[in-house]
C-alpha cells in the first residue's frame, strides 16, 4: 500500500476546511448519544499524521477488523465519545471493505455510531416502525495489548448514502475506547444534510436521533473537532 504524501494530505486539508457555512452555523450541537465518528483514509499512518497536525493529539493504533479488511487508530473526543481513524489493513488484501476506504481520494467521514442500551429492544422498535435493519450483529476486535473489545451493532439497510448512523451497544466487560485513548480533543458539532430535509426529519424522529438536519445539494455528514493545536472540519466524501 503506497504512502500518502504530506503534500497530498495538505491539499486534502484545504478541501475539508472549506466546508459549507451551514456546518459552522450549527456548531455547538452534538447528539447526546453519539458514540464515535469514523474518518476513513487510504493509509493509517498518514491519517494519524493528518489529524495530529490539525488537532495536536496523536491517535494510537486500536487493532484490526478481521474480515472487514481494515484497521484503526483511536482518539478520545471526551466522555464516551471518540474518533476512529480507519484505513485498509495490508494483511487482509482479499477481504471485503464495506466502507470502501481504499477508494477515497482524501480523508473523509465514512460513518458514525450512536450508543443505545438494550439494542435488541431497540431493534424491536425499528421493526414495529417498518425500518429495515441488520442484526444486532456481534463484533469484536483485539487491541495491540492483547485485550479484546466486544460489542453488538445494528446498521440500517438504508442509511441515506452513509449519513445516518449505525447503533452500537458495548459489552459489559468492555472498557469504552474513549476512556483509554489519547485525550485533549473534543467535538463541537455533528450535522447531516440532504436535498430533502423534510423527509429525513421524519426518519430522524422515528430513529430518535438528536442530530441537526440541514439542506444541501448532495447528502453529507459533517463534524467540527477541536484540539490543542486548532480545529478541523470534516465531511463525508
Amino acid at each position: 500500500m503506497p504512502k500518502i504524501s504530506r503534500r497530498a494530505f495538505s491539499c486534502s486539508a484545504a478541501v475539508l476546511l472549506a466546508a459549507p457555512t451551514l456546518a459552522r452555523s450549527s456548531i455547538g450541537h452534538v447528539p447526546k448519544t453519539l458514540d464515535h465518528i469514523i474518518l476513513g483514509c487510504t493509509e493509517l499512518d498518514g491519517g494519524i499524521e493528518f489529524v495530529f497536525r490539525h488537532l495536536g493529539v496523536r491517535a494510537i493504533p486500536g487493532g484490526v477488523h478481521p474480515g472487514a479488511g481494515t484497521k484503526n487508530a483511536l482518539l478520545s473526543l471526551g466522555k464516551l465519545r471518540y474518533l476512529e481513524i480507519m484505513a485498509p489493513d495490508p494483511s487482509q488484501p482479499d477481504a471485503a471493505d464495506p466502507r470502501n476506504v481504499r477508494t477515497l481520494k482524501r480523508p473523509a467521514l465514512v460513518g458514525w455510531a450512536e450508543h443505545r442500551h438494550h439494542l435488541d429492544e431497540f431493534a424491536g422498535v425499528l421493526h414495529a416502525a417498518g425500518v429495515d435493519y441488520v442484526g444486532p450483529v456481534p463484533g469484536s476486535r483485539q487491541r495491540p495489548d492483547g485485550s479484546v473489545l466486544n460489542w453488538k451493532s445494528l446498521p440500517l439497510k438504508e442509511d441515506e448514502h452513509g449519513i445516518l448512523p449505525f447503533f452500537i451497544e458495548w459489552g459489559e466487560s468492555t472498557v469504552h475506547p474513549s476512556l483509554d485513548s489519547p485525550k485533549g480533543c473534543g467535538i463541537d458539532s455533528l450535522q447531516i444534510t440532504t436535498p430533502d430535509p423534510a423527509s429525513l426529519e421524519v426518519l430522524r424522529k422515528t430513529l430518535d436521533l438528536d442530530v441537526a438536519v440541514g439542506e444541501s445539494k448532495t447528502p453529507r455528514l459533517m463534524a467540527h473537532l477541536r484540539g490543542p493545536a486548532g480545529s478541523l472540519t470534516l465531511q463525508s466524501r
